[in-house]
């Protein structure tokens, strides 16, 4: 097997406020990409972190009375502390405020653009969506509204840095349109395409000190003007691995990866998949491979927000309800296109369904069988196996559904996937009916016997493949399951349920 490289990365995230479910969603999304690509064999680096300079948060310290730095390693810390909450496994965490290598990979990006002829001064005045930290023609507004947040965005006149986006036109379409800058779902990638038809038009990379209040990183060689939040943030993705350093972490997961992969929101996409590229085309460095777009959590038909409007907190849900009854509604009940509206019945209905009712049940009645008829002991599968020819068929059909599942970025299909084996395990017992086997094999039947060890050892291989296809996405429970299922000496240890009921043991609204 040929073992591949994938540098995954999430957005990072303003934190002018702790961390919602909506971003919970794509820190598990990206985790359960990365932990299957490792558990294939291939070499993977997750990178996730926090966007500190932008100028919400200078806002948002200001309005809470505090100084910037007091707020922003606050919430900083809070969105790094869901690392345990959500079992996540990132290798890299990195803060833009105060990661040493953050700053001087920033002033070499910008100095390569420069070098390219790239970024010149203009006066602008134009409508400003804080945000969004982005400027909007009025065609681009709703109703005279941001898009996003439907708030009337501010009118702004200054002196900025602008990047030549527009000198990238062609180049950005014949990337995506051919598929060497993949952009999924298709709808997004339309989208992408259709903005660039529209054309490109350059955009401001820089500005005043004063309006950010001294907050942010300098521009090279211009005193008075802070790098603008997008190019600042944006950067991330190689400022992380040692790109103001010459560190070979660039050459290896940069330039080396045989996949680069940004996980981000459908309201940065052009940001992503516009704006970045052609700040690397600029700069003479390789694109990313894939730009991953998911939609929106909301509750109510509203969308999940850290400043404004509904909200849930990941790391109180999942003290309430288990790491991963969180993961798994994120991953089982979110679409690959749509918005998902989130409630915490829906995640108890969930869980207890699958968990609790389905898979759950399954190993506690299989690992209970083989106690019972075989004295814990997992017999071998034997030449019969016509009974259970199904059931391994689809044991051995499940990874690579999976992996065909999430090379689309289509998490529900792939815990789809798993879940068929569930399924054709139950369905398995139902029609080899071991009870009966077993009472005739005390009845002398040599052949009954032997069906029933088939059907056993069938049972317990695809309770094992469960365990561990199901390890990417519930990390937690499927090391339950593998524990319930290794022997100890020659025989199982005894069965016992995995999963509670949570509506019988949680109290929840």
């Amino acid at each position: 097997m040929t073992t591949r490289r994938h540098y995954i990365t999430t957005t990072i995230p303003y934190v002018n406020a702790r961390p919602h479910l909506g971003f919970a969603l794509e820190l598990v999304q990206a985790d359960a990409l990365a932990r299957h690509h490792r558990h294939r064999g291939d070499e993977v680096r997750l990178l996730s972190g926090t966007d500190d300079n932008s100028l919400k948060n200078v806002l948002a310290a200001e309005a809470a009375g505090v100084d910037v730095r007091t707020l922003v390693d606050r919430n900083a810390d809070a969105f790094a502390a869901l690392r345990g909450p959500l079992a996540l496994s990132f290798d890299d965490f990195i803060r833009t405020s105060s990661d040493p290598r953050h700053r001087v990979g920033v002033e070499r990006l910008w100095r390569r653009c420069a070098a390219a002829g790239d970024l010149y001064r203009k006066a602008y005045e134009g409508l400003y969506c804080v945000g969004c930290e982005q400027f909007y023609t009025p065609d681009e507004l709703s109703a005279g509204r941001c898009p996003e947040h439907g708030t009337e965005p501010e009118r702004i006149a200054e002196e900025n840095w602008f990047f030549r986006l527009s000198r990238y036109t062609d180049r950005l379409h014949d990337l995506i349109a051919g598929g060497h800058l993949r952009v999924e779902p298709a709808a997004r990638r339309n989208e992408v395409l259709a903005l660039i038809a529209g054309g490109l038009r350059d955009f401001s990379v820089s500005r005043a000190g004063t309006r950010a209040h001294g907050w942010g990183i300098p521009v090279p060689d211009a005193p008075g003007q802070v790098v603008y939040v997008w190019w600042d943030a944006l950067g991330n993705y190689v400022t992380s691995l040692g790109y103001g350093t010459d560190d070979p972490a660039c050459t290896r997961w940069w330039a080396g990866s045989d996949h680069r992969t940004h996980l981000v929101g459908k309201g940065v996409v052009r940001f992503h998949a516009v704006y970045w590229p052609a700040i690397l085309l600029s700069a003479g460095l390789p694109l990313p491979t894939d730009v991953l777009v998911h939609d929106y959590l909301t509750v109510d038909g509203r969308k999940i927000s850290k400043s404004g409007g509904p909200t849930a907190d990941p790391a109180a849900l999942a003290a309430a309800y288990g790491t991963d009854a969180v993961r798994w509604w994120l991953l089982r009940e979110v679409p690959r296109v749509g918005d998902a509206d989130f409630t915490p019945d829906r995640l108890v209905a969930r869980a207890d369904a699958d968990f609790a009712g389905g898979l759950g049940n399954l190993v506690h009645r299989v690992v209970t069988m083989v106690h019972r008829y075989r004295g814990g002991a997992v017999p071998s599968l034997g030449a019969d196996r016509y009974a259970v020819r199904s059931l391994l068929d689809v044991c051995g059909q499940v990874p690579g559904r999976i992996d065909a599942a999430l090379a689309d970025f289509d998490f529900r299909r792939a815990t789809e996937a798993v879940w068929t084996i569930v399924e054709e395990a139950n369905r398995c017992v139902d029609a080899t009916r071991p009870w009966e086997l077993a009472r005739a094999e005390r009845q002398g039947n040599t052949a009954a016997g032997e069906r029933l060890d088939a059907v056993l050892a069938a049972l317990i291989t695809a309770c094992r493949t469960l365990a561990e296809e199901l390890h990417p996405f519930i990390p937690e429970s499927a090391a339950r399951i593998t524990a319930q299922l290794t022997a100890a000496g020659e025989t199982l240890p005894p069965a016992h349920p995995l999963f509670p009921r949570l509506r019988e043991t949680v109290d929840h609204p």
